[in-house]
């Protein structure tokens, strides 16, 4: 992992703020409790610091699956929302059983009085997967029988041990698992046992991260041999009955999870920066230390909302058609569909699909991992937090404090815009452009207002390119208008408005501007923004703007036109460097363009002589899709001048998504 450093920045306490903007915090001694405000926590340790959270440190005091609760029997859980990760399983054979007596959640309860009897049927043997939902720094595994109780043959069932067993690991899950409902090992074995006599099993092993644990009954000399009765297999139980299964664990997860509540904040707001307070901390000989060179670090995402629920749920009507209902009618009125979840029955009073309802919830965000950043989401009346507490070391870990986020009152009820080609304002679908190509675009605003919002006066859009702006105007019908200032940037560009927009003077308004697009789906995202206070931008939304325009979206998509460089028009600002210091073509600049690019990615600069030989390597800051260039003054990486002759240039990327490379000569002289 990388190690990641955390900056503790002072509270911002409305008092400080701007009287505009407020904070929503949780945790410290002013926020919301972060244990009255959690929908799911895993590993999470709420006592040790008031006001804080932190993950739970392990020990042999108590087993790993006495930390969790809310365990699903089932290898793909049925519940509304399950997400991998964020709860854990313990399921008998390859999906799992409800039923009492297959239920493997009974073997990790803390109670070795409920079990699984042995099976009769001989030709089968039992087998349990857990999933403790996040790797823990594993130390031993094992299990016992119960401590009363009797086999039908008068054996006492603390004496009944399993004969034989194995043990496979892993840390996390294969995407080969998902369809298997036969038995295959997880991963390494950790214990692969022939011969047991021993009621209890202890499988110590050096300390590592574990969140998949596969038990198996294997076949041994001691199980009773198989009677063939009127075409049949039958006998008596096999011998070895488990009271319950035990994991401990010494040290920290390699991440615990804490996911709150959506809460209410009681009226539409805009949402400004996402700040946090945090420590990192190490044990050192049962004591806690701070660590801030440690390998921990924090992930928070955050969404917003405009109700209490980010779902759509449906049924099916007698048509077959699926149609929305309530969540309390979804959950305990219809039935499930057939199967494991897999298959689907398009009959009346069964469950259909569940949706992400777009129109009311932004997706959840970018993972922050520094405080201060700007959330760049929709205003919303409903907040939902996720944080993630890394680590990479088994001793150490972040302590978070608290947590705060912006906000401040709405510009406008809502703003909504609507992006479409000059040339086609009307297309069939999405607005398609061709990658690279200068194209000329019309971005409508329409606002709605109640007495209480105060306007706006300004607008900031982000295209990713830079922008030649060509007309600005406002009314109906719309008229040219002089702004009172214009800001271009590379990516994005601000233009004041000559009169202010509120409710009294609410004129449509209409920017047209020419730019390139490099990446497959482009949103022009946008906000409104009140020079004269200090209130917080409001996202624009995509919506109907105008009659005029029929995309109802801020997204623009590339034309399907086939493979696309990643890398194109490769050019320098000289064909000869010449880096004899009289500041004339001392530096080469080496532009290019970036296309369709998942995120930044790292670039590289390397040269090559004509025999193939590299006599230079730079490494640069990850650069995302669009224009772009970086100096090179002729050295390589001891800062020594290559030699005059003719060289090839290569500017090339590399990530796990892609490797692309282009070149071109170059010439050094004197």
């Amino acid at each position: 992992m990388r190690r990641i450093f955390i900056i503790l920045f002072p509270l911002l306490l409305p008092s400080v703020l701007s009287a505009q903007i407020s904070t929503w915090q949780l945790g410290g001694s002013d926020g919301l409790a972060w244990s009255a405000s959690d929908s799911v926590r895993i590993f999470i340790d709420f006592d040790s610091v008031p006001g804080a959270i932190q993950p739970i440190y392990l020990t042999s005091a108590q087993t790993v699956f006495s930390h969790l609760d809310n365990w699903s029997p089932w290898k793909f859980p049925r519940e509304i929302g399950y997400i991998d990760g964020q709860r854990p399983r313990a399921w008998k054979h390859g999906l799992g059983d409800s039923r009492t007596v297959h239920n493997a959640t009974y073997l990790v309860d803390g109670d070795s009085t409920t079990y699984n009897p042995p099976s009769s049927d001989l030709r089968n043997f039992d087998w349990f997967t857990f999933d403790v939902a996040v790797p823990v720094p594993a130390t031993r595994f094992g299990f016992f029988t119960p401590p009363r109780g009797f086999r039908s043959d008068g054996t006492p069932l603390a004496e009944d041990a399993v004969p034989a067993f194995e043990v496979s690991v892993a840390t996390e899950p294969d995407p080969t698992w998902h369809g298997h409902n036969s038995y295959a090992r997880i991963g390494p074995l950790i214990a692969d046992v022939a011969e047991n006599l021993s009621p209890t099993v202890q499988i110590d092993l050096p300390r590592q991260y574990v969140r998949f644990i596969r038990w198996r009954r294997n076949e041994s000399v001691l199980d009773p041999t198989l009677v063939i009765q009127e075409n049949s297999l039958s006998g008596q139980a096999r011998p070895g009955t488990i009271g319950d299964f035990e994991l401990y664990a010494h040290g920290v997860p390699q991440r615990v999870l804490y996911l709150s509540k959506i809460i209410d904040l009681g009226a539409e707001v805009n949402f400004g920066r996402l700040f946090w307070s945090a420590t990192s901390m190490r044990m050192v000989n049962s004591t806690l230390v701070p660590a801030p060179e440690a390998a921990v670090g924090l992930r928070v995402e955050v969404r917003t909302g405009r109700d209490q629920d980010p779902n759509i749920y449906r049924e099916f009507d007698d048509k077959g058609r699926e149609v929305e209902v309530s969540r309390q009618r979804y959950e305990f009125d219809l039935k499930e569909s057939q199967g494991y979840g897999y298959v689907a029955s398009d009959r009346p009073g069964v469950r259909a699909s569940v949706a992400y309802d777009e129109d009311h919830w932004t997706f959840w965000s970018p993972a922050f991992t520094a405080s201060g950043q700007p959330l760049n989401l929709h205003s919303g009346s409903h907040i939902q937090v996720k944080i993630t507490l890394d680590s990479a070391d088994f001793d150490a870990f972040t302590r978070l404090d608290s947590l705060w986020i912006e906000q401040a009152p709405l510009l406008a009820r809502q703003i909504v815009g609507e992006v479409a080609r000059l040339d086609d304002p009307q297309p069939s679908g999405f607005t398609e452009v061709a990658l690279g190509q200068a194209t000329s675009f019309s971005y409508d605003i329409r606002a709605d207002f109640t007495a209480s919002e105060s306007g706006f006066d300004a607008l900031r859009i982000r295209t990713g390119s830079r922008v030649h702006l060509q007309t600005l105007a406002m009314g109906d019908p719309l008229v040219p208008v002089e702004p009172r200032r214009v800001e271009i940037n590379d990516d994005e560009f601000l233009i004041e408005l000559p009169d202010r927009v509120h409710a009294a003077n609410n004129a449509p308004i209409r920017i047209e501007f020419t730019t390139d697009v490099f990446v497959f789906a482009t949103t022009f995202e946008g906000e409104a923004i009140d020079t004269t206070t200090e209130r917080l931008p409001q996202p624009i939304r995509g919506g109907d703007a105008t009659a005029a325009v029929s995309t109802n979206s801020l997204r623009v998509l590339s034309a399907k036109t086939g493979p696309v460089n990643a890398i194109q028009n490769l050019r320098f600002s000289t064909p000869v460097l010449t880096p004899n210091g009289d500041r004339v073509n001392d530096l080469v600049q080496v532009s290019y363009s970036l296309f369709r690019l998942p995120a930044s990615v790292p670039v590289e600069l390397r040269a090559y002589s004509l025999d193939g030989r590299q006599v230079a390597h730079l490494s640069f800051a990850p650069q995302a899709a669009g224009p772009q260039h970086l100096l090179w003054d002729g050295r390589d990486a001891q800062g020594q001048l290559l030699p005059p002759g003719l060289y090839l240039l290569e500017v090339g990327l590399q990530s796990d998504e892609i490797s692309e490379r282009l070149l071109r000569p170059l010439g050094i002289a004197y």
